[in-house]
């Protein structure tokens, strides 16, 4: 998923090393590994997760997005990481990573809102998702962890989840006008949707 107008000023990730961070090649819509879906990481000490999630992260915000998903970066593992909007402070950013995650909606009340992806890159559509979800997951040091979150949250978990089964956003545009590029989008569509709404 993709953020606009974001400044980097920090970063915490809690792990106990650093190494050298290559920036991963993201796929593109239309490339195979977008469409797939993942496998489950049944052992997490099969793969170097620690590593994985560095190389993830530094992507992720290179590239002035607010999730990643493993395919995404070419990876067939089940995990993505996404910028917790709940926890963010003003100086930090804030990388929260979820291995075989499992989500379900807590409500049926859905919302409309506007969705960019790191790898459709400059276009943005009118996606619907469910406004309240509960998630479960394996953190990266193997410990069960759960929650449930709302609005942009909500929304952000929904997405990458979605990568995870070879789905993008643009399989569930609330309109199929509501796509296009996000400079024109920003001019007509926003613009429209806010005088509307007064």
């Amino acid at each position: 998923m993709q953020i606009y107008n974001s400044k980097r000023i920090g970063i915490i990730i809690v792990y106990d090393y650093i190494s050298t961070v290559p920036i991963l090649k993201i796929a593109k819509l239309g490339h195979p590994a977008l469409v797939k879906k993942t496998n489950e990481i049944k052992n997490l000490n099969d793969i170097d997760l620690k590593q994985i999630i560095y190389d993830m992260s530094e992507t992720m915000l290179d590239a002035n997005g607010i999730g990643l998903a493993a395919p995404q970066v070419h990876l067939t593992h089940r995990l993505f990481i996404y910028r917790n909007p709940d926890l963010e402070e003003e100086e930090k950013i804030q990388i929260s990573v979820l291995i075989n995650p499992l989500i379900e909606k807590i409500t049926d009340e859905k919302e409309d809102d506007w969705e960019g992806c790191l790898s459709i890159p400059g276009m943005s559509g009118l996606v619907r998702r469910f406004k309240k979800i509960k998630y479960s997951a394996t953190d990266l040091n193997g410990n069960k962890i759960s929650g449930e979150v709302e609005g942009l949250h909500a929304r952000v978990i929904q997405h990458e989840f979605d990568h995870l089964n070879g789905i993008l956003y643009t399989s569930r545009l609330v309109d199929k006008r509501a796509f296009g590029f996000s400079e024109e989008i920003e001019k007509y569509w926003k613009k429209k949707s806010e005088e509307d709404s007064k």
